[in-house]
């Protein structure tokens, strides 16, 4: 499970044009839904994974993949008893979160996000690191609701607190945590099982990742469930692992840029070639990702 998605993380991603108009194969694209407890869902396909949750009170989701999976999104939900959500939480507001976001905002669907998403979201933007330019959405996929430092849901017997991590993987990234399920969305913080992409040219940074990783740990214990942006779900024990990863890279990165080394020469030495087996076959090759992450680096 874990190459197929990085195998679709890396298409996604690295394709020059747009997925949504590039092929025509999302008629069979198929949700896994993974039951987490108090009518909460994972739900897993191409692009970011969802969160739903089901209830009297509506039913509240978090991130929607891509536009054309909505009609698909919609009719997973019918099928666990829920309707056209209430509410919609964007975690940050990159495409393959917040493609469904117009098609939702049409039908009647609250978006909410952090302050930053809904800027980005009005503009067209570029995303360097992958030569790919991204269009601004209409009024229809905007956040309506934003919020700066964090905010609060209470319905269907759950509070559901989402709150800002600064300059994690952007500069607007949210973290959701069901906290009567014991269930935390932590978005694109956490890409499970393989090095993650850091938006260092919207804010992100490999040192806002660990600190944003360390405020999920704090909330969680070894009955958490934790849904990542990418990768299956997964537990406390498998986030501090990746926390861990993080922290020596950040601390070799640091020490090597403050002894005044260039990029190409940190890459060249190879400084995390002992992690690669185990995090280096994603979409991101090492030598890709100490590139990206060269750049928001600060010295100790």
């Amino acid at each position: 499970m874990k190459k197929i998605v990085k195998l679709l993380l890396g298409a996604i991603f690295l394709s020059g044009v747009s997925p949504v108009l590039a092929d025509h194969h999302w008629e069979g694209v198929a949700y896994q839904r993974v039951p987490l407890g108090a009518n909460v869902y994972a739900m897993i396909a191409e692009g970011g994974n969802i969160a739903v949750a089901i209830g009297e009170d509506g039913t509240f989701l978090v991130d929607d993949q891509f536009a054309p999976l909505t009609r698909k999104l919609l009719w997973e939900i019918e099928q666990l008893g829920g309707g056209t959500p209430r509410f919609l939480i964007n975690t940050h507001w990159h495409f393959d979160h917040t493609g469904g976001n117009e098609n939702l905002g049409a039908a009647g669907t609250l978006i909410v996000a952090h302050d930053n998403v809904r800027q980005m979201l009005s503009v067209d933007n570029r995303l360097s690191a992958f030569n790919r330019d991204i269009k601004a959405l209409t009024s229809d996929g905007l956040p309506v609701i934003t919020f700066s430092r964090d905010t609060s849901f209470h319905m269907n017997g759950e509070t559901i607190r989402v709150f800002h991590v600064a300059n994690a993987h952007t500069d607007g990234d949210a973290v959701v945590h069901f906290q009567n399920a014991n269930v935390i969305h932590a978005g694109d913080v956490w890409f499970n099982g393989f090095y993650p992409f850091i938006d260092v040219e919207h804010g992100g940074s490999l040192a806002g990742m660990l600190e944003a990783s360390n405020q999920i740990i704090a909330l969680s214990d070894e009955q958490t469930k934790i849904i990542p942006g990418h990768g299956p779900v997964g537990n406390l024990e498998e986030l501090v692992h990746y926390r861990d990863m993080l922290s020596q890279v950040l601390t070799e990165m640091r020490a090597l840029k403050s002894q005044g080394k260039s990029r190409q020469e940190i890459i060249s030495q190879q400084p995390i070639k002992s992690l690669n087996e185990e995090w280096g076959d994603g979409f991101l090759t090492a030598e890709k990702w100490l590139e990206i992450i060269y750049n928001g680096l600060e010295a100790p």
